[in-house]
C-alpha cells in the first residue's frame, strides 16, 4: 500500500483487512482518534510499534514521552513535520 492508496481508505469506516496494529494505529490517527491508535500501540514491543507510538506522543506534544519510545525503536528524535513522519511511516510499514 502506498501513501495514495493509504490516504483513499480513510473513507471507510475500517482500516483495510490485514492492517497490523501499527498500521492500523497511523490509519486510527488520521481519522482523527488519537486514543484508539495508541490503545493499538501501546502495549507492543517491536520497533515498529515503538515508532509508531513515539509519533503518537510527538503529535500529543510530550516530547519527553516521544524521546523515550524513539529510543526504544531504535531511532532519534523525529524533527520532521508529523505529516513528512506519518508518510515515512506508513510507507516503511506498507
Amino acid at each position: 500500500m502506498n501513501i495514495e492508496e493509504m490516504r483513499a481508505s480513510l473513507s471507510g469506516a475500517e482500516p483495510p483487512e490485514g492492517f497490523g496494529p501499527p498500521l492500523a494505529a497511523l490509519w486510527w490517527d488520521a481519522k482523527g482518534d488519537w486514543a484508539r491508535a495508541h490503545g493499538l500501540v501501546d502495549e507492543m514491543k517491536t520497533a515498529e510499534g515503538m515508532a509508531v507510538h513515539a509519533y503518537l506522543h510527538r503529535k500529543e506534544g510530550e516530547a519527553w514521552n516521544a524521546d523515550y519510545w524513539y529510543k526504544r525503536a531504535g531511532r532519534g528524535f523525529c524533527r520532521e513535520t508529523l505529516d513528512t513522519e506519518w508518510a515515512g511511516l506508513v510507507e516503511g510499514l506498507a
